[in-house]
């Protein structure tokens, strides 16, 4: 399709977002299923809540402009959902596990605030003020969920995936003391033993 003015950039942009938001529908439910923190847990199914309401504004948005958003597929958020997909399947810590889920899911929100950050620009240029307030608000909710999971990561889930990775190093430096201990006492041994030859 030729896009040759903002006004069709800006639908193509509604199309791509509205199939962004089915896809983290589909998506989200597989993240909840695989966290092991509660708050994270909690904070998945808020955001599953959100997005279905976040698809609602943007269909009332295509039905105001005569505009069928649906049938296009967004293939940037189809590769980062990808990735995540793959994160899933991974055999890991549940912490460390809990700490990816963050990371892929921080990498949706901001490909989100990108793409609604444009179509609000776009609707504020093109006089639509009842399509930007409705943008700004789904902006503002992305903005918000990026920030309480960077808190949720920096408050609980990273420190939990850190610890488990130094009781593992604790564990190897115990070990590491154990045998450094048993050598030193081979070697009082062997001297003691020399004295008393001697």
């Amino acid at each position: 399709m030729a896009l040759e003015s903002l006004q069709e950039l800006y639908v193509e942009q509604l199309k791509d977002l509205h199939s962004a938001e089915e896809q983290i529908i589909e998506a989200l439910p597989k993240m909840i299923e695989k966290a092991s923190h509660a708050e994270l847990r909690q904070a998945f199914e808020a955001h599953l809540r959100q997005t279905r309401e976040q698809l609602r504004r943007l269909d009332q948005i295509g039905q105001r402009a005569g505009q069928k958003l649906t049938g296009h597929k967004c293939k940037g958020m189809a590769g980062l959902l990808e990735e995540g997909e793959e994160t899933l399947k991974e055999r890991a810590d549940s912490d460390v596990l809990d700490a990816a889920l963050i990371a892929a899911a921080q990498r949706v929100e901001h490909y989100e605030m990108a793409g609604y950050g444009c179509a609000r620009t776009y609707a504020h240029l093109l006089g639509l003020d009842d399509d930007l307030k409705l943008l700004q608000q789904t902006l503002d909710e992305e903005g918000d969920t990026d920030h309480l999971l960077t808190d949720l990561a920096e408050r609980v889930i990273n420190i939990d995936a850190l610890t488990g990775d130094s009781q593992v190093g604790r564990g190897v430096e115990r070990k590491a003391d154990a045998v450094s201990g048993s050598s030193s006492s081979s070697r009082r041994s062997r001297t003691t033993d020399s004295e008393a030859t001697a």
